[in-house]
């Protein structure tokens, strides 16, 4: 692989988009067990809190069915902007939505949804569009079924779309365990059980040194 070809996500240039993750749209989802789904979504926005990234969160139609935005990522993020679109289905075409992206100066997207092949993949598309560079975070965008999701990921992939998972997103951001052993660890053992062992492991053998 040549060198130009890894993207490296950096914590000093990304923002992460939290798009449509409404009470109805995620009663939609089936290709993510409805729980795994749910912890995915609140692993990513812990790691846009742990790293500091600036985030925004965007909501469609919530009078329709739609419904409300996740009232936990409002209690992780209550000073983020948070764009309710009145009724744009592609978040990039609502002018506040982009002048929020534009304002934080930033050229990386991290950007996760509901629907995968709607709310998701339009604004990918468009912001690919005007040169940003995006990660779509797979694991915390859900829709229909393994069909829609895949044909989904492979038309934002064949535009230029990276796709990662919340985890990857944190590895990659976070670049070296001597950063910050405890605090990355505990946001993992937080969403991924079995990383608890681990996280118990290494604190008795700290302990005993």
């Amino acid at each position: 692989m040549r060198k130009d070809l890894y993207k490296r996500l950096n914590k000093d240039e990304a923002i992460v988009l939290l798009v449509d993750h409404q009470a109805g749209l995620m009663s939609l989802v089936r290709d993510i067990q409805p729980d795994q789904f749910k912890n995915n979504v609140l692993a990513l926005a812990d790691v846009a809190s742990y790293f500091k990234l600036p985030t925004i969160l965007t909501t469609s139609f919530e009078d329709g069915p739609n419904g409300p935005l996740m009232p936990e990522l409002q209690e992780i993020f209550p000073d983020a902007p948070f764009i309710a679109r009145p009724g744009q289905i592609n978040a990039w075409d609502n002018e506040d939505f982009v002048a929020a992206v534009r304002a934080t100066g930033r050229k990386q997207i991290i950007i996760a949804g509901v629907v995968t092949e709607v709310c998701v993949s339009f604004p990918t598309l468009s912001a690919l569009g005007e040169g940003y560079e995006v990660f779509v975070v797979t694991d915390a965008s859900g829709t229909f079924n393994d069909i829609t999701r895949n044909a989904a990921l492979q038309r934002m992939q064949a535009a230029g779309a990276q796709l990662v998972s919340w985890f990857a997103v944190a590895g990659e951001l976070h670049r070296d365990w001597r950063n910050d052993v405890a605090g990355l660890g505990g946001l993992f053992a937080k969403h991924i059980p079995d990383y608890r062992n681990l996280m118990q492991s290494y604190d008795r053998a700290s302990a005993a040194k």
